[in-house]
């Protein structure tokens, strides 16, 4: 009793082992390079296409950007739902190795591109590459980080895609001025992280609670195949976990609300965030300066507010409450969106106003890493939270479809971005009806 009290009143920090340090480091490494894939398509597409596409066709480059932006995330949501699936089977530790290496591989492939065709086609595939690693990472870091601290480990986490955000913008800061090739440099930088892999491999553990879940699915399958009669326990071990979200109501229920948060975070970032260095771009080039320049600082400060959007709710969460944080996250990206898009007009202002947006429209993603792994069982928990992360894309991969189409319609990138914002109304609404988790252990059954 006296040691417990003594570790319950000693810094949160202290109470975290190497193994589970080494664990959020590879987590957030493995999230800030496909941090830094995702953001260099964004700075680079209107270059990119520049070169991809003829003359006639620059004044509907926002509307090609919308197809490639679009294509990427549709890529991604498959690989996700595939890769969540295969961590519940083969581990989370082997499932982040394999994706690291597919989308650093696939990565530098986009460099060859010869049309805009075959530049969408290859970011599909990375896009498939990409979206197999959040859900492996989120799962290995909730299930060796102890209760009370796992939003801050979650948090620390998710901060890696605003890292790779920031280091995108700045390696593009450097490259841009290398020329109409510049753009292929970028993706070659993206080989980069295969190295990381080998570190990996020897320093991180796997899971005990996925493992002895495996040992159990093991049993339960051998009980099955000699014909015992198998108790509830058992058909939930065996059966294939996609199918699983849907069979027990509560985890039913769970998972269609939780789909339904996830949706309007996705679609508000594909459809809003990611036209944030355009914008500003545009701006500065209606001013005579330099566009890419502009993107770059752009992109710097919007990722500088991400990454302290990306801690803040997870520290808040595990102070606060799940519930009353993301409400909060997701109201103020409601009301900040028309603050940065349509009301401010200075440059240096637009920088501070895109900074404090990144804080909760950005921030916001921190929600899903630090919830989703406690409203699902260790049996599908990568499963349901893949599922929940990634099947959103199927429908939010029009976000960037309609927002290119809008922003060519109404002449400017504010009224489009305004009226996708709504939105989050969705997620304001939906939150309510998830339980409050916070302090909780994770959950072997619901």
């Amino acid at each position: 009793m006296q040691n417990a009290a003594l570790a319950a009143s000693s810094p949160w920090y202290r109470r975290i082992g190497r193994p589970q340090w080494y664990a959020l480091l590879a987590s957030n490494l493995g999230w800030l390079f496909d941090g830094y894939e995702t953001y260099a398509l964004i700075l680079t597409i209107g270059v990119a296409l520049h070169q991809l596409l003829v003359p006639a066709q620059y004044s509907h480059i926002p509307a090609y950007a919308g197809v490639v932006i679009a294509i990427t995330l549709l890529g991604w949501g498959i690989g996700g739902l595939i890769g969540g699936i295969l961590a519940d089977y083969i581990g989370r530790k082997r499932m982040m190795i394999l994706s690291i290496i597919a989308y650093s591989l696939t990565t530098g492939l986009s460099a060859f591109a010869w049309s805009w065709l075959s530049f969408a086609l290859l970011r599909f595939i990375v896009g498939i590459a990409i979206g197999s690693e959040w859900a492996t990472g989120t799962s290995m870091t909730a299930e060796l980080w102890p209760d009370g601290t796992r939003g801050k480990g979650a948090g620390l986490m998710q901060c890696g895609l605003g890292i790779g955000f920031f280091i995108a913008s700045f390696v593009w800061l450097l490259m841009n001025p290398l020329g109409p090739n510049a753009w292929r440099y970028m993706y070659f930088v993206g080989i980069i992280p295969a190295l990381i892999t080998l570190w990996i491999r020897r320093g991180i553990p796997e899971s005990a609670l996925w493992e002895r879940t495996r040992e159990q699915r093991r049993n339960a399958q051998e009980r099955r195949r000699r014909g015992a009669a198998l108790d509830e326990q058992d058909k939930s071990l065996v059966r294939f976990t996609a199918t699983d979200l849907f069979v027990e109501p509560e985890v039913r229920r769970r998972t269609i609300i939780a789909l339904l948060m996830s949706l309007t975070t996705t679609l508000a970032w594909w459809g809003i965030s990611s036209w944030v260095p355009p914008y500003i771009a545009s701006v500065a080039a209606k001013s005579g300066l330099s566009a890419p320049h502009w993107a770059s600082l752009a992109g710097m400060a919007y990722n500088i507010g991400a990454i302290a959007g990306y801690i803040g709710l997870g520290f808040f969460a595990d102070a606060f409450g799940r519930k009353p944080v993301v409400w909060i996250f997701f109201a103020a990206s409601l009301v900040l969106t028309p603050v940065l898009f349509l009301w401010t007009h200075n440059l240096d202002m637009l920088l501070l106003v895109a900074a404090i947006n990144a804080f909760f429209s950005l921030g916001q993603y921190s929600w899903m890493s630090v919830w989703l792994p406690e409203l699902f069982p260790t049996r599908m928990r990568a499963t349901g939270i893949a599922f929940c992360f990634n099947a959103p894309r199927f429908i939010a991969f029009i976000g960037p479809l309609i927002a290119g189409s809008l922003i060519v319609q109404f002449g400017g990138y504010g009224n489009a971005a305004t009226l996708v914002s709504l939105i989050y109304i969705l997620g304001l609404v939906s939150l309510p009806f998830l339980p409050e988790t916070r302090g909780k252990p994770l959950p072997e059954n619901v």
